[in-house]
């Protein structure tokens, strides 16, 4: 058995072991636990944050930059339709099927390999850090975004500063050079509560109807070449009124506003805000619009081996990270969060392979 097939087969073993332990966002204990034993076993140290686990390859050297390897272990809540049990791994015709088994378990179990395979290098021009965090699937605040700032963390690095990073997500190993940010509004309109029988008050779902074909017709004029247009769609609708015969003082509803790099979030709340009836409360402003330049010594190595580059229209732990990063990885993004999740086998290796080609190839243009 070759090297690349021994650490292929270790690694689709530790995928496994990672799918038959739960770890929905906020839960991912178990599973770090795993994978720090894992590394460990390898003979690699580890540190720990939380649930996120990280290590630095054997001989780290402050006076180099660095390249960050990073995924995530949590899952959403398996999806209806699951035709096996999400918890147990199961392999049918060489695909492993199980939730998390895509998005995102086979692309950070091929980031481990990768970085178990680079961890005895003593030429290597940069370093090389693996990180595998938590709540990336409910944009936490515990997940990569607390490592990269944490205070134990940084005194690990002696100063080294990271010059890239590889987010490993499923892309069918092709690079994701922008994401589109994401923009979670909150929005409420008030009517006046009144009996149904009597045509009293004024209907919230009706004003909030309005405001939802307002939104359904809204034109962000700006198109990006690699990420289209800004988009905004309403995702959910609700009010508190259980009673059939009780005109709704209140109704809410979320919209999901996707960026593109020619609009800021301030932007587009304003003119959502200027054209709606109802209070827009963002959740949050931090999952920005993000772009690595296709100068950069990863992307130029991507070139390189013929790797074709897209915008993303998902939006990943890369757009937490204030250092160029690539999204990369083994997969397809359009399995996730599906009924029956699933990578190929023969994925897992050809994303381990590349991962290892595109380092090899940064390394002679860097």
């Amino acid at each position: 058995m070759s090297t690349i097939q021994t650490i292929t087969h270790s690694a689709i073993n530790l995928l496994k072991k990672m799918i038959a332990t739960p770890s929905l966002s906020r839960e991912e204990k178990e599973v770090a636990d795993l994978i720090e034993q894992y590394l460990q076993e390898n003979g690699i140290t580890t540190g720990r944050l939380i649930n996120n686990v990280y290590a630095l390859n054997k001989y780290f050297d402050p006076a180099k930059k660095s390249i960050l390897l990073n995924s995530h272990h949590d899952t959403v809540k398996p999806a209806k339709g699951y035709t096996t049990d999400p918890f147990t791994p199961t392999e049918i015709e060489g695909r492993l099927i199980g939730l998390g088994s895509n998005d995102a378990g086979g692309p950070l179990v091929s980031l481990i390999a990768t970085f178990i395979h680079f961890f005895n290098r003593e030429d290597l021009p940069f370093n090389i850090i693996l990180a595998a965090t938590a709540e990336e699937e409910i944009s936490g605040t515990n997940g990569v975004e607390l490592l990269l700032n944490n205070e134990q963390f940084l005194d690990r690095l002696q100063g080294s500063t990271f010059m890239g990073a590889l987010v490993g997500e499923p892309t069918k190993m092709q690079m994701a050079v922008a994401e589109r940010g994401l923009l979670v509004l909150d929005g409420t309109v008030h009517g006046r509560a009144g009996h149904a029988a009597r045509e009293e008050g004024i209907n919230a779902i009706y004003l909030a109807m309005q405001d939802i074909q307002a939104i359904a017709q809204m034109d962000f004029e700006k198109t990006s070449e690699l990420l289209g247009k800004t988009t905004a769609k309403v995702t959910v609708i609700e009010t508190d009124n259980k009673a059939h015969n009780v005109v709704p003082a209140t109704c809410r509803f979320v919209v999901d506003v996707r960026v593109n790099e020619h609009y800021d979030f301030d932007e587009v709340l304003d003119r959502l805000k200027a054209n709606l009836k109802a209070e827009l409360v963002p959740r949050s402003f931090r999952l920005r619009s993000s772009m690595i330049a296709m100068d950069h010594p990863i992307v130029k190595a991507g070139k390189q081996l013929g790797l074709s580059h897209y915008g993303s229209p998902t939006t990943s732990d890369k757009a937490l990270m204030t250092f160029p990063a690539l999204k990369i990885g083994p997969g397809d993004s359009a399995r996730s969060h599906t009924a029956d999740e699933y990578i190929y086998i023969s994925e897992i290796e050809n994303g381990i392979i590349g991962y290892i080609q595109l380092l090899e190839t940064t390394i002679s243009v860097y």
